[in-house]
């Protein structure tokens, strides 16, 4: 005992003592605050706002965003316009009129501000002053505006809109009833200009017509520098199945004449100017048959016409054209479970990475009119997306918006990435969300929540609960594994690749080897795992669901039970086409390998079917297949029909029972509840 005193009272010890109580203060400081916290109700989770769009002056003094909230009353997400000021922490809510106002838009003086608004019915242009006052309607279009663009010298506004019902329409209607010839009947899309400054005997100034027709239908657009020349890509239709179609063209205003300057197979959009105006840079499949999975790339070509120049093949993702610079091209993609913002050399054609650090996602990113200042969506792990604004040399964000203080007072699980190698050896991420008191001596009931797309991928950020009650299930006592299985965004075209002609097989493959990898190191209670998943991912789960006998429970959100089904169904057909490369009268033997429904005999697993009544991209069918095959082997099932609603569950008050009856299901099956 002497001994050890005179030890402890030597300088060393002193500061390990002091050291170890500090941390021990600080220990029970987290521990009491995290008792203290709550778990978000579902309503709580469904109310939480967030925030996108973010567009920023042309001289950098404000930023106009758009923050969404939830309208319990109306059962309605609404969104409306607010407003930062860059040079201090300043933010205000700018437009409040009821239902959404959207699509921010800086006059090129940067005195006023566009917005659409459905407040009236079909959406509107509508102007207003960026530091207040009443908004006034701009446009009063029969069957409203889709998308709007000021014109550099601020004398146009540019604008799409469909066309409107004609009178043969109207007066078949009237002789028949309403139906459709299936792919024979489309509504197209089309450019129009109004000046910005009427008569002011007239309520509305009188709009112009730039493109009509039936020989194609207009997406984006861009003006060009000197405002004489407007660039817009065009598609055949606006049938989904026809985006390959779509190519560039250029129209000149003094005559209204257009030409096709890019027409190679495959799709090309987002068309951008070049600082000069004499070049316009685009997104393209360049050529490539297979375009859902391949990397698209950016390339330029003479606003003439000519042979295009592709840029950005150094760049192993998926390219999305931001604006140019006179430094360059700007651009942003996905980095793993990250997204950045890069700069591309038109001469060199060398990449440069602006935006930092690694572990960050930006995403939605404007710039002021000299290109020296951006506004963006950005986050980092385990915080909540924010609105930030930075000079771009240096990469120096500043953060406007403080929607994380939503959830401050609630109890939030943590996220991090973890990897793992697949069956094949294929290494694979995923974000693991685990309690804030997570006990590595305990194993965990695990939930595998599998995203969508495929081309989807999950990061370590939090963001509001849909569909699945993620905090809830953590805050019960579980951890949640969202893998970023094979096809994933984010990781590159070969890791893209890997589930054509394979999928379901291979993407079971990464989730099973990700519970293995977690069973391994003693996190889980191997008897008591979950799936669930919404498109996608719900295909996912139906595959797990008649495939493996290692789950206690599953949900099929919008999933696809059979191949087949879902070609002659869905609304985007060429997916199938591209990623089984062939048709199910081409090779059915892929359709039946990859079904979930192939395996039905194999089926053990309790399965909550939830699925939207007008589903068109992943058609109804398929649910009433599973369920009924389920239900006909006597498979514990419940199927849910959301009325009215397509893909998505887009009201609140319907999230409110998709995610109520996740909770249910998995509550009884996973923990033993009635």
């Amino acid at each position: 005992m002497i001994g050890i005193r005179r030890r402890c009272d030597s300088k060393e010890c002193r500061l390990f003592l002091s050291m170890t109580l500090a941390f021990l203060v600080g220990w029970m400081s987290q521990t009491v605050l995290a008792q203290s916290l709550s778990t978000p109700s579902i309503d709580q989770s469904i109310s939480l706002k967030s925030i996108s769009n973010p567009r920023i002056s042309p001289d950098g003094r404000y930023v106009a965003y758009q923050v969404a909230r939830t309208n319990w009353e109306e059962n309605a997400y609404e969104t409306d316009i607010w407003i930062g000021v860059t040079s201090s922490d300043e933010i205000y809510q700018l437009t409040y009129a009821k239902k959404s106002s959207t699509s921010p838009t800086w006059s090129p003086d940067g005195q006023r501000l566009a917005f659409l608004s459905d407040r009236d019915g079909k959406n509107q242009i509508y102007l207003i002053r960026p530091n207040g006052g009443e908004a006034r309607q701009f446009t009063q279009c029969e069957s409203g505006v889709n998308s709007l663009k000021w014109s550099p010298d601020g004398r146009f506004m540019a604008y799409t809109s469909p066309e409107p019902e004609t009178k043969a329409m109207k007066d078949r209607k009237e002789k028949y009833g309403d139906y459709e010839v299936v792919q024979s009947e489309y509504t197209m899309t089309h450019l129009w200009i109004i000046p910005t400054q009427r008569d002011d005997t007239a309520r509305f100034a009188v709009p112009k017509r730039l493109t009509k027709g039936s020989s194609f239908t207009v997406n984006n657009f861009s003006w060009s520098p000197d405002s004489k020349l407007i660039a817009f890509s065009a598609q055949q239709d606006p049938d989904l199945g026809s985006s390959s179609t779509a190519d560039i063209y250029v129209l000149n205003l003094a005559d209204t004449t257009c030409r096709k300057i890019v027409d190679t197979p495959g799709p090309d959009s987002n068309p951008c100017w070049s600082p000069d105006g004499k070049n316009i840079a685009y997104e393209t499949a360049n050529g490539r048959e297979f375009f859902f999975y391949v990397n698209g790339v950016i390339a330029i070509v003479s606003a003439e016409g000519g042979k295009p120049r592709v840029l950005s093949e150094a760049l192993d993702e998926d390219a999305s054209l931001l604006g140019w610079s006179n430094e360059g091209i700007l651009l942003s993609a996905l980095q793993k479970t990250n997204a950045h913002l890069f700069c591309l050399s038109t001469t060199t054609k060398k990449i440069e990475r602006i935006s930092g650090p690694d572990a960050f996602v930006l995403s939605q990113c404007s710039f002021t009119s000299d290109f020296k200042q951006a506004a963006f969506v950005g986050a980092e792990p385990n915080r909540y997306s924010e609105i930030y604004v930075t000079t771009l040399k240096p990469f120096a964000p500043k953060q406007l918006t403080r929607l994380g203080e939503q959830i401050k007072d609630f109890k939030v699980a943590t996220r991090e990435v973890i990897e793992w190698k697949s069956t094949d050896g294929t290494l694979i991420q995923g974000v693991l969300i685990k309690p804030a008191e997570f006990d590595p001596l305990r194993k965990y009931p695990l939930l595998v929540l599998i995203h969508g797309g495929p081309t989807g991928v999950d990061r370590p950020t939090v963001t509001a609960d849909r569909n699945y009650p993620v905090e809830r299930f953590v805050a019960k006592g579980c951890i949640v594994l969202r893998p970023n299985y094979r096809g994933s965004g984010g990781y590159g075209e070969k890791f893209r690749s890997l589930n054509v002609r394979n999928l379901g097989i291979g993407d079971y493959w990464d989730v099973i080897s990700g519970v293995d990898y977690l069973v391994l190191k003693g996190m889980v209670d191997r008897d008591r795992v979950g799936a669930m998943g919404w498109s996608q991912g719900g295909y996912i789960s139906a595959y797990i669901t008649t495939y493996s006998d290692r789950f206690r429970a599953v949900s099929v959100g919008a999933g696809i039970s059979d191949w087949m089904t879902y070609y002659v169904n869905t609304d985007i057909y060429p997916f199938t086409r591209q990623y089984l490369k062939a048709t199910p009268w081409d090779d059915p033997d892929i359709y039946r390998k990859t079904s979930p429904i192939s395996n039905i005999k194999r089926a053990r697993t309790p399965t909550l079917i939830q699925h939207g009544e007008n589903d068109k991209r992943v058609p109804i069918p398929n649910a009433y297949e599973l369920y009924r095959a389920l239900r006909d082997r006597d498979i514990p099932v419940k199927m849910i029909v959301y009325k009215g609603f397509g893909h998505g569950i887009t009201k609140p008050k319907q999230m409110r029972s998709v995610m109520e009856e996740n909770e249910r299901w998995f509550g009884k099956w996973i923990w033993g509840e009635n």
